[in-house]
């Protein structure tokens, strides 16, 4: 159930992981597309004033060249009475009669469109103005319909006159359109005053990124361009300008952004960044969650391993105490004395082992808390050598084992203490013993690197695998054998060499094949 319950937490975390981060690349993607739509408005908003503006400087400077020419000629324009119109208005019950006459007069200047334009010559350019007048007869009985207004004196006149501006702006409008659509473009816009009016416009609109511009007459491209204008369909907007009277245009201009996809990007550049980095401290919050989740089960696994493990290291001796205690009971072994020695020496070496084992657990918890005593002093290590073999000797008999002694080094004496390091050879010697399956055949080597000495156990037993290699001198960790128990221990030894060895500044670690036997090697510094 616990197995369960794991794998389905680490499923839902993982999924919750992925989901937050196909969110963030589902909003990313559509602030992009919302970046590009705006982007697209706005540029279109741009080209659009673009071309409004550029008609209406070209039209005013006509306008303009035009009242100079006609303030400049002195001439009294000749006036043509063009159309009166005449509206009359009666109440049938009052007699009250309104009488409306609007007179259009045009006012020619005598300047035609080669002034212009020596293409276009046909039409002159003239102005037009009104005469209104408004009388109002009030009941005088008799009003002659062929004579109004010749005859009678109206009760109230009113009377206005003056130009026409709209008539004149729409004849002006038309003719300078005719005039200017056979003017090149090059006559009618520089590149210099079309790019300073596009990067002001941009501007205003906030698109303040590179861009490229040029004019397509017919789909041919003019003089009229940036000198790095390039078409491209993805980041090109294209707008008419200049239309004739009819609406149409062959001119084309046309805006591109080289660095368009930069330019949304930077948009979105300060709340990516935050995205990403929340994004990452979820990552790294998962990740953490899981390592955590990960140990509490490896550690749990240990802990499983240790209690059994424990529990066999202290049945076999308990076992054994308890076998010899009711031997002696017996009255037949009682009176035999040679045979009570070697029970209560059973039981003493049993105790001793059970000790040993309760040490250990209790050196290694020392060391976690710093409170293991090590005070060093300048010894020879290849003495210490020599007593942890001491040490292991009568096991290394019992299995018919050896030990080859290959002293290279020429240099041995090192700042160490006594006690623990002897313990740290010991733990390797019997590690060797235990794991080979055979008569243990135990090489020891050493050598002087620089101002190091390297202390080298070789075996020859079962070996390890590479995991078991990298966790080896973990606290706890045993190599898995499934439920055999035939080499005993708890995990602790090597995790107490590590810490030792590297309270004396050196180094550990080991070199070994499945099959092939192991290689612990230890490195630590020489006195100078």
């Amino acid at each position: 159930m616990n197995k369960l319950f794991f794998r389905i937490l680490v499923l839902l975390m993982s999924l919750s992981l992925i989901g937050i981060i196909l969110v963030q690349v589902f909003w990313f993607n559509s602030s992009f597309k919302n970046n590009e739509e705006q982007f697209k408005y706005h540029v279109t908003q741009v080209i659009g004033n673009v071309a409004d503006k550029l008609e209406q400087q070209e039209e005013y400077s006509f306008y303009d060249k035009y009242n100079r020419i006609k303030d400049s000629t002195g001439k009294i324009p000749k006036k043509e009475d063009l159309l009166e119109v005449l509206y009359v208005q009666r109440n049938t019950k009052t007699n009250k009669t309104i009488v409306y006459s609007n007179t259009l007069t045009s006012e020619d200047y005598d300047i035609n469109g080669s002034v212009f334009n020596k293409k276009f010559s046909s039409e002159r350019f003239k102005s037009f103005s009104s005469r209104r007048v408004t009388e109002v007869y009030n009941n005088n009985g008799g009003i002659d319909n062929n004579n109004l207004g010749q005859s009678i004196i109206p009760d109230q006149r009113f009377e206005k006159s003056g130009s026409l501006d709209i008539l004149n702006k729409v004849q002006q409008q038309i003719q300078y359109k005719d005039i200017a659509s056979l003017t090149p473009i090059e006559g009618r816009i520089t590149k210099d005053k079309l790019y300073k009016l596009l990067k002001k416009e941009l501007e205003e609109y906030g698109v303040k990124t590179k861009f490229e511009f040029g004019i397509y007459s017919s789909g041919v491209p003019t003089k009229i361009k940036s000198d790095g204008f390039h078409f491209d369909k993805e980041s090109t907007y294209d707008i008419p300008i200049y239309t004739d009277n009819e609406g149409n245009s062959k001119y084309e201009l046309s805006v591109t952004f080289p660095h368009k996809k930069k330019f949304l990007l930077s948009e979105l550049l300060s709340i990516t960044i935050l995205s990403i980095v929340f994004t990452l401290i979820i990552i790294v919050a998962y990740t953490s969650a899981l390592n955590q989740l990960l140990r509490q089960k490896h550690i749990s696994e240990i802990k499983t391993d240790f209690i059994n493990n424990m529990t066999h290291e202290f049945k076999t001796p308990i076992a054994t105490i308890n076998l010899a205690l009711d031997a002696i009971r017996s009255p037949k072994v009682i009176e035999d004395k040679e045979k009570v020695y070697r029970y209560l020496q059973m039981i003493r070496d049993e105790n001793k082992r059970m000790h040993a084992q309760v040490e250990n657990v209790l050196r290694i918890s020392k060391l976690e808390k710093r409170e293991l005593d090590i005070t060093k002093e300048p010894t020879v290590i290849t003495d210490i050598i020599d007593d942890a073999i001491e040490h292991v000797n009568l096991i290394l008999e019992d299995r018919n084992g050896s030990v080859v002694k290959h002293y290279n080094a020429a240099r041995t004496t090192c700042l160490i203490n006594e006690v623990h390091f002897t313990n740290v050879l010991v733990n390797i010697l019997e590690n060797a013993i235990k794991y080979s399956p055979d008569a243990p055949e135990i090489e020891i080597f050493t050598e002087n690197i620089k101002d190091m000495i390297l202390i080298k156990v070789r075996d020859h037993g079962l070996g390890m695998s590479k995991i078991a290699q990298k966790r080896v001198f973990e606290k706890f960790y045993r190599e898995h054998t499934g439920d055999l128990h035939n080499v005993k221990g708890h995990g602790l030894g090597l995790a107490y060499v590590k810490r030792i060895v590297e309270d004396h500044n050196g180094q550990v670690y080991v070199e070994s094949e499945k099959g092939k036997g192991s290689t612990f090697i230890i490195k630590i510094p020489l006195i100078n």
